[in-house]
């Protein structure tokens, strides 16, 4: 210890190099662009976390079955949880200081009795300026209460598509996660921790074999080619290692890693890191998914960024991945 040093107890620098490390202070006030979440179903303090982090822009995803009566579902019941995302919109933003923006869609975790209605009132949606994209929606290999045939499903995706197209707008696709396969034995009776949904209830499921939930997003994609939707308009959500290789090797898709609830799915920075390293930035994106039914964490995108940086990712990288790429493909304000 130099014999000028203050204190006379050993401290830290006695034991660690003399190369310094230049952290880059930018990384604290790096905005970004939350590309999926449910935050208008979020406490005002979970939205206020999003400004307090530097959430310059979100994407609310007014879609969600879970907010739906168990049985049956019918079109009103999802169309009114487009009307309270819109309603509110601009009170969320007044009060949070980010842009709030809106994707609609029929999600087919839950069969609908009436799609088609939801499907002909969607055209007028798609109109509107706060909505910036449709979804989220996709082939779900089981359904809650209730199956809904692969065919059925089929049609109310192409159909979203179809309206995505002709509206030159991007979709949002829900790809289903394996998770993370190490889940502890939970007394009968008591939920699962952290999710608030009747998991007992989940029906037979409608794809079977190996591995239904890359299948559900192969024909998803093949879905959006009969469509006539171009692979780029294409945002993949719930992107994991079960569906990357296939999507960023014979897709045009863009990836969106949930990093919001990695004890759900087992999707860490680590998972977003290797990818942008094997792929490059050019189609990868991040989101929160958070959800007032679900244990999310508001902060994990913003975790996330100085997480990329200590794995090896370079700033420009980061800066791409969290924020440009979202506001291009979402053709948001800069």
């Amino acid at each position: 210890m130099p014999s000028d040093y203050p204190t006379r107890r050993p401290t830290d620098a006695e034991y660690l190099s003399d190369e310094t490390v230049d952290l880059p202070s930018s990384l604290l006030n790096l905005p970004w662009i939350d590309c999926h979440n449910h935050a208008q179903t979020l406490s005002w303090e979970d939205r206020e976390r999003y400004a307090l982090s530097g959430c310059q822009s979100m994407v609310m995803v007014a879609s969600g079955y879970h907010w739906t009566p168990y049985k049956p579902v019918v079109a009103d019941d999802v169309r009114f949880l487009w009307d309270d995302a819109i309603n509110r919109r601009r009170a969320i933003e007044t009060n949070h200081f980010f842009e709030a923006n809106l994707a609609v869609g029929v999600h087919t975790g839950v069969r609908i009795e009436n799609p088609d209605e939801l499907l002909a009132a969607m055209d007028e949606y798609c109109r509107l300026d706060e909505v910036v994209a449709l979804g989220e929606t996709g082939i779900t290999p089981s359904q809650h209460v209730e199956s809904w045939g692969v065919d059925e499903q089929r049609a109310v995706v192409q159909a979203q598509m179809e309206l995505a197209d002709e509206h030159d707008l991007p979709i949002i696709l829900h790809t289903p996660n394996r998770g993370t396969g190490d889940s502890p034995t939970y007394r009968v009776g008591a939920s699962t921790p952290g999710y608030e949904k009747n998991a007992s209830l989940a029906s037979s499921p409608v794809i079977t074999g190996d591995n239904p939930e890359l299948e559900a997003v192969k024909i998803d994609v093949q879905t959006a080619t009969e469509a006539g939707l171009a692979e780029e308009r294409i945002v993949a959500s719930h992107a994991d290692p079960n569906n990357t290789n296939y999507l960023m090797e014979e897709t045009e898709c863009y990836l969106s890693f949930t990093v919001g609830y990695p004890w759900l799915t087992g999707v860490t920075a680590a998972d977003v890191a290797e990818t942008i390293r094997e792929y490059g930035p050019d189609r990868i994106l991040v989101e929160t998914d958070c959800a007032n039914i679900l244990r999310t964490d508001a902060f994990s995108v913003k975790r996330t960024i100085f997480d990329l940086y200590r794995m090896g990712i370079d700033e420009s990288d980061i800066r791409q991945v969290v924020l440009e790429n979202p506001r291009d493909v979402f053709d948001l304000e800069e």
